[in-house]
């Protein structure tokens, strides 16, 4: 070969790429805040705004599908963002989730009906479903599970604002100005996000990697779920639990997760990856993480419900006692990130939070109607600490044991069970609320929940709302049980591009 050829293909072969500096980790984590500080101020600003939804559209039996609807379609795009970001790069998906999600807060806040929020809410979560999982995958790509919990303060920093301020933030603008304000805040939030993500986010580390998208398997979850959720919602209610409606909507599930199933073995690239799902550390770990977001996710939407109808707060009152219950969680969460940089056994730290918390709901469920306000608050931040010590925990054990080009599609798997979960628990939780009113008409006022709640009716009802959270949290305290502790891994030996098309810096994050 020439000089001139060899200078040639010199020019022309790819830099080595390099770790990014403990400087440029910092900025690309400071730029993913504000988009992760959406998804999470969504799941709480939400919550004490509920009663007065149902209040003012009249309607409580479906106030759960705006939960529902947002936790279904959000569940449904989060692999496939995923794989388009392994495709395309983190940066363009997460700006694309950031515009749907301001587009759905839009027409949420201009619903006139409660179909129309439902449908809008759909429409959100399109875009939500994307920021928590790329904004895990970012993390997962710049920073290894053993120096994780270096950066856990910057990100339990963006949760503890969203938690705590949250529920505060939702209680005062449903009560001082209007219900429709916890939407049209997302829109400077959103932009903001957009700006940042846009500027910061090139110097996310880039592996591109070729996936076909499965558009069907995606269809066949949904068609899998929303039967089984409006079995649930319907069940007792509109229908008699052993009736043909309830047992065609059972069926029809029973047979989409049926072809669901078929086609994750038949397709060469399933809509979960058989390949990711069958590493017994990453079922374990996404399976316990999604019994306990499913817990968490559920006690954040009926808390406040339990707190206005049984307790008799005030909404901008529930939205303050939900606080203890959202940072500690946030303080667990915290914690044990850190401490899994220095602990070798660091599943105990899992046991120990759900074991607490089962006792905790135990107490509640015992009690649920006799205890004073300050004792219930205490225990939900019991409650909140015990399952905060699970999510580090889960996420970082699974993405521990997941090759770097798979990440973004085994996060967003870890995210799918999350998710799914999530809206399982909420529509049970809201067919067991709902079964306290005792046979009352589709369209239900909170005005009728706090009658019912004087005649104990509702009372009984969150004795089975919180032994129900009880049961979930057992079951993943056996996934906790059965998953297999790995040595975390230290500083990668392959490093990425940019998606600049940059090396990054060679120096790691000190």
């Amino acid at each position: 070969m020439t000089d001139h050829n060899k200078s040639k293909a010199a020019r022309h072969k790819p830099a080595p790429a390099q770790v990014l500096t403990h400087a440029e980790v910092k900025a690309v984590i400071a730029g993913i805040a504000m988009a992760m500080f959406l998804g999470a101020l969504d799941q709480t600003i939400i919550a004490t705004a509920l009663p007065t939804i149902g209040r003012h559209f009249n309607d409580v039996e479906n106030l759960s599908w705006v939960v529902t609807a947002y936790l279904l379609t959000g569940t449904a795009v989060t692999p496939l963002y995923g794989k388009l970001s392994d495709n395309y790069g983190r940066r363009i998906m997460m700006l694309i989730g950031v515009g749907i999600f301001v587009a759905g807060s839009i027409a949420c806040a201009m619903a006139p009906n409660m179909l129309a929020l439902i449908i809008a809410r759909a429409l959100q979560g399109l875009g939500g479903g994307g920021l928590m999982a790329l904004a895990q995958t970012i993390i997962a790509d710049i920073v290894t599970p053993r120096e994780r919990g270096r950066y856990q303060g910057y990100i339990s920093a963006v949760f503890a604002v969203s938690s705590v301020g949250g529920p505060v933030l939702g209680g005062f603008l449903t009560e001082h100005i209007d219900w429709s304000f916890i939407f049209w805040i997302n829109l400077p939030l959103g932009l903001i996000a957009f700006v940042t993500c846009f500027v910061v986010l090139r110097r996310v580390p880039y592996r591109p990697r070729r996936h076909r998208l499965d558009l069907i398997g995606a269809v066949l979850m949904m068609l899998g779920s929303v039967p089984l959720l409006l079995a649930l919602t319907w069940g007792g209610r509109h229908f008699e639990w052993i009736s043909a409606p309830i047992g065609g909507l059972l069926l029809a599930s029973a047979l989409s997760w049926a072809l669901f199933g078929w086609r994750l073995v038949a397709t060469p690239e399933p809509f979960l990856p058989l390949s990711v799902l069958g590493n017994p550390i990453v079922r374990c770990a996404a399976l316990s993480g999604a019994c306990t977001m499913g817990a968490m996710v559920g006690l954040t939407i009926f808390v406040p419900l339990y707190f206005e109808v049984v307790m008799q707060l005030s909404a901008s009152q529930s939205g303050l006692a939900l606080i203890p219950l959202m940072a500690g969680t946030v303080t667990a969460s915290t914690v044990a990130g850190k401490a899994m940089m220095h602990v070798t056994h660091y599943k105990r730290m899992g046991l120990a939070g759900l074991i607490e918390a089962i006792v905790a709901l135990a107490a509640l469920a015992i009690w649920p109607g006799s205890m004073p306000v300050a004792l219930v608050i205490v225990l939900f931040a019991v409650i909140g600490l015990g399952m905060g010590l699970v999510f580090p925990i889960a996420t970082v054990s699974m993405q521990n044991v997941v090759a770097a080009q798979q990440m973004g599609v085994a996060t967003g798997a870890s995210n799918f069970f999350r998710s799914l979960f999530s809206s399982v628990v909420v529509a049970l939780l809201g067919a067991i609320v709902l079964s306290g009113l005792g046979g009352a008409g589709a369209n239900v006022a909170v005005e009728q929940l706090a009658h019912a709640a004087s005649g104990h009716d509702l009372v009984l009802a969150f004795r089975f709302v919180f032994m129900a959270v009880a049961l979930v949290l057992a079951f993943g305290l056996c996934f906790m049980i059965s998953l297999e502790e790995k040595p975390l891994r230290g500083p990668a030996a392959e490093h990425p591009v940019l998606e600049t098309g940059a090396p990054a810096s060679r120096t790691p994050p000190q």
